[in-house]
């Protein structure tokens, strides 16, 4: 199957690049293009394509706007483009909030240089989106209780390590936001994502749950009711210092693909914390996570996954469950319910 894609950008130079790196896949056909968000919304209607790929800063109507309007009036995978600034990630992220799936940093030079992981990268990104199908406005559904999913977790976790990819930030909100302040347990999360969006995502996050929620700093103390984003571009560990656990910040092996590497965090909770944790395996591409789900559940840890369902990619869910490390697989509206339930709150 050939995934339809829409090109939305104001730069002409652009839009003319993106057409030529999806096309030459013959997997992906360019059905039209448009200059701003008005014209994007006209031409997703009439075009009805798999894929539309958005700008944000845009004349006329900006992307988010033009999300939001796609997505109430036909729901279609979008994938943003995004400046790697301050301002440019709090835009992303009130994007993917709008409905959009996913986004990549608008690098200029890697498109216009068309080097060769930064155009397999947009056409992996352009196939993976293509394929899901989402849910119309940026709703939350209501949750219920997942009560079979507790009663072997409850007492049974000291800490709560999540890794998410594509599709993590909403998801991830919508986890946390069902914490009560007084959860009782620390919580570790292991999200890709550039590092100058992680301090936005963070705070974000803090204004949005009732849970506190912060970038990790080297030398941070864990303590319960307490969220640790992993800054972008670095590895987390823990460190057991005493009667304290402190998050360790480094660089980590160059050689590793992901920063964060969620394998890297979950083996570190396992030589801290042993079988007293719970791992959290959210919506992803690829299979982080799956190795170091692995090694908690030989120390005894609990480890649960993201449903296909409720995923807006099922690839590190996937990844773990197949593998046979998955206690529990639960939809992403059950997942919040559930953690608190089984936390005792």
């Amino acid at each position: 199957m050939v995934a339809r894609a829409l090109v939305v950008d104001d730069s002409g130079f652009f839009r003319r690049r993106i057409v030529e790196i999806l096309e030459a896949d013959p997997r992906i056909k360019v059905v039209g293009t448009a200059a701003d968000g008005r014209q994007a919304v006209e031409q997703a209607e009439r075009l009805r394509p798999d894929v539309i790929t958005m700008d944000i800063e845009m004349p006329v109507m900006d992307g988010i706007e033009a999300v939001r309007r796609i997505m109430s009036s036909r729901p279609t995978p979008v994938l943003m483009f995004s400046s790697l600034t301050h301002e440019g990630a709090q835009a992303t992220l009130e994007a993917l909030e709008a409905g959009a799936m996913d986004f990549l940093p608008k690098r200029f030079e890697d498109i216009a240089r068309d080097r060769e992981q930064a155009t397999a990268l947009l056409r992996r990104r352009i196939l993976a989106v293509a394929r899901r199908a989402p849910a119309a406005g940026a709703a939350t559904p209501r949750p219920k209780p997942a009560t079979s999913a507790t009663g072997e977790a409850r007492g049974h976790f000291r800490v709560v390590v999540i890794a998410s990819s594509t599709g993590g930030p909403v998801a991830l909100q919508q986890v946390l936001s069902r914490l009560p302040a007084d959860f009782p347990c620390p919580v570790l999360v292991a999200q890709h994502m550039p590092a100058s969006f992680t301090p936005a995502f963070a705070a974000r996050l803090d204004q949005q749950c009732a849970v506190a929620v912060k970038e990790a700093a080297d030398g941070d103390r864990l303590r319960a009711g307490q969220v640790y984003i992993a800054p972008g571009g670095r590895q987390m560990t823990l460190e057991q210092q005493g009667g304290d656990v402190l998050v360790r910040i480094g660089d980590g092996s160059p050689a590793l693909h992901y920063k964060p590497c969620a394998d890297i965090t979950f083996n570190s909770v396992a030589s801290v914390y042993g079988g007293q944790a719970l791992a959290l395996v959210l919506t992803g591409m690829g299979a982080d996570g799956r190795e170091g789900a692995r090694i908690l559940k030989q120390h005894g840890a609990l480890v649960w996954s993201q449903d296909e369902d409720s995923c807006v990619i099922y690839g590190m869910p996937m990844a773990v469950a197949e593998a046979g490390l998955s206690d529990q697989v639960l939809s992403l509206r059950d997942i919040g319910p559930a953690l608190a339930e089984a936390a005792g709150r």
